[in-house]
């Protein structure tokens, strides 16, 4: 009889074989490449009531018609057609004020001219 050991060893137990749940290896090999295989489909997803789906890189809005990503894409264009519209007012704003600067500069010029004439008149 052992004085610190453990007398009590239980017999450890087989581990068991998981059943599987899942009903796919019961699939045909054409189905399973249907359901499991690389043709995921179009993308879904549905956002407070607007159901969209992704295709060629962008998101496009399915519920609520085609009318608003025609929307969309009518107020992208107006976008890019007032940021050249802005830019165009930009580059016409730097050139008035080069055209100020060197007219400001000849006044300067022609008054400092002026007044070395006049004052050799004296």
């Amino acid at each position: 009889m052992p004085l610190f050991g453990n007398t009590f060893s239980p017999k450890k137990t087989p581990p068991r074989k998981s059943a599987s749940l899942s009903n796919l290896h019961a699939l045909d090999r054409t189905v399973k490449e249907v359901e499991l295989g690389l043709d995921y489909g179009v993308p879904n997803i549905n956002l407070g009531g607007q159901s969209l789906k992704f295709e060629n890189g962008q998101w496009i809005a399915e519920s609520g018609g085609s009318g608003s990503h025609k929307e969309l894409q009518r107020l992208r264009k107006r976008n890019m057609q007032l940021e050249e519209e802005n830019n165009l007012l930009r580059l016409k704003v730097e050139l008035l004020l080069d055209m100020l600067s060197e007219t400001t500069a000849e006044s300067h010029l022609i008054e400092e001219e002026l007044k070395s004439l006049s004052g050799r008149r004296k």
